[in-house]
């Protein structure tokens, strides 16, 4: 009788594909250079805003309007970074859920069930945090939404800083979370930060939509035909009620993320490519440099954790995600009888939560639209989301740095290819080819170890005798 047949325990945050790796390198690398470039866009805001001789400049800047007012759409340059920058960086957002839908962890149920209850858990919590407090503190419970997102940009930057080797496995997690959350918020500007609704204008904005989709079905190729009609959807889509961003989001999805016969690369792949470092490198730092510009006094700050609002947007920020997407990783493996991966901790799942703590793009927006109209509250508010980010950061720095050296035998054992294929061993260990390789290439070294060491044995013997006879003296006998 057969022996019954056992299932391997299912691990989580395990070894990526070797392409899911390739792609989530590519995507982290351009995030990295976006997020020091967010940085500082903060700090510069910060700076102009807060400088006496310089606070005139950063609010005329900001509050200058252009535009054509015909549309409806001569606006600040503020709001033009909030509401037309913005969709940009959310295009590259439905761009990215679409492939994790179709080509990535999310299209597996299983796999995708880890960052999905992650990053719900690590928004429903801070939304949790922030509701308690305001409801026990008697503030406002508008502000719910605001330390529910995380910047992915934000968190890379701090890595790229702190010099911390995380594994890719750790920062891949870190990426498709990310994505689920932005879907999420999304959805909650979508939902809950939509006021009025023009049908006439929604409409129109599906009608191009429609439109667009149609034009990616027959093939049609050419930015000359999509991005004017992009801007048509947009400018409708801004004057239904519903967020503009969300035109950016819905035309994202449509591109197809799937690569067929003969394609190396998919054609969202390919708009990806040429779009991330446009939202990356300027969408986001021009609006983190029109949104960040808040009072850092001492009294500003010292308000931060005495009003409700700003101390339930901090203490959501630090606690509710770090608590909730620890929170969500481990009840995914409870029920779901998975188990780590041998190659990491606990420690290291609570250290990259409380690095998604750190909510600096989406939070300042929902921040705006939650407190639109009170100019102070939404400064504060501001405030908050950029003190608890920084303390957030601080913890996940000295969490990570803790780990680090076993971080960084991860990182090398992952980066390491001997044979120099360009592809990393670890990822050829179970094929006979790769050990032939490496048997091929040890007898090649040994060989040249072999004739260097005749060549010292040789060296020793002739330098063992001395020149002229032994005994002698000056080319005499002694």
């Amino acid at each position: 009788m057969a022996a019954p047949r056992t299932r391997s325990p299912r691990r989580l945050l395990g070894r990526l594909s070797l392409p899911e790796r390739t792609y989530v390198a590519d995507a982290l690398r351009t995030e990295t250079v976006g997020g020091v470039l967010l940085l500082a866009a903060a700090v510069t805001a910060l700076v102009w805003a807060n400088v006496p001789a310089w606070q005139h400049g950063y609010e005329v800047v900001s509050d200058f309007h252009l535009g054509p007012a015909v549309l409806g759409l001569h606006l600040s340059v503020a709001h033009w970074a909030a509401d037309g920058l913005l969709a940009v960086f959310f295009f590259v957002a439905g761009i990215e859920l679409k492939r994790e839908l179709v080509a990535g962890d999310l299209r597996d149920p299983r796999a995708a069930a880890l960052p999905v209850v992650a990053a719900l858990c690590g928004m429903a919590v801070p939304a949790l945090v922030y509701t308690l407090i305001n409801a026990t503190g008697g503030g406002s419970l508008t502000g719910w939404a605001v330390p529910t997102a995380t910047d992915i940009a934000f968190a890379l930057a701090v890595l790229a800083v702190i010099g911390t080797a995380l594994p890719s496995a750790l920062r891949a997690f870190l990426l498709t979370l990310a994505v689920v959350d932005d879907l999420f918020a999304i959805l909650i500007i979508a939902v809950f930060f939509t006021d009025r609704i023009d049908l006439a204008a929604l409409g129109g904005a599906v009608a191009g939509l429609i439109v667009f989709w149609v034009l990616l079905r027959l093939g049609v190729r050419g930015w000359y035909v999509y991005v004017p009609l992009a801007l048509v959807i947009w400018t409708l889509m801004y004057h239904s009620g519903v967020h503009a961003t969300i035109a950016g989001v819905a035309m994202g999805l449509m591109l197809r993320c799937t690569t067929r016969e003969g394609e190396e690369h998919s054609p969202g792949e390919r708009i990806e490519h040429l779009v991330r470092p446009l939202s990356a490198g300027l969408a986001v730092p021009l609006f983190a440099l029109f949104s960040a510009g808040v009072s850092v006094s001492g009294g500003a700050l010292g308000d931060v954790f005495t009003r409700p609002e700003t101390l339930g947007v901090v203490l959501g920020l630090v606690i509710g995600k770090t608590v909730g997407i620890f929170g969500g990783t481990w009840l995914t493996a409870r029920f779901t009888r998975a188990s780590l991966s041998e190659d990491l901790a606990w420690p290291d799942v609570f250290a990259m939560a409380s690095l998604a703590g750190i909510g600096f793009t989406v939070s300042l927006l929902i921040g705006e639209l939650a407190f639109e109209g009170d100019v102070t509250l939404t400064d504060e508010v501001k405030a908050a989301v950029l003190t608890g980010s920084v303390i957030a950061a601080v913890i996940a720095t000295v969490l990570l740095k803790l780990r680090n050296a076993r971080y960084r035998r991860l990182y090398e054992a992952e980066e390491r290819d001997e044979d120099q294929d360009g592809i990393p061993d670890i990822y050829e260990e179970d094929e006979p080819e790769y050990h032939l390789r490496m048997a091929a290439l040890y007898e090649r070294k040994a060989a040249e170890h072999r004739r260097t060491a005749s060549l010292k044995a040789a060296e020793r013997l002739g330098t063992a005798e001395v020149p002229g006879g032994a005994g002698e003296e000056n080319g005499r006998p002694a």
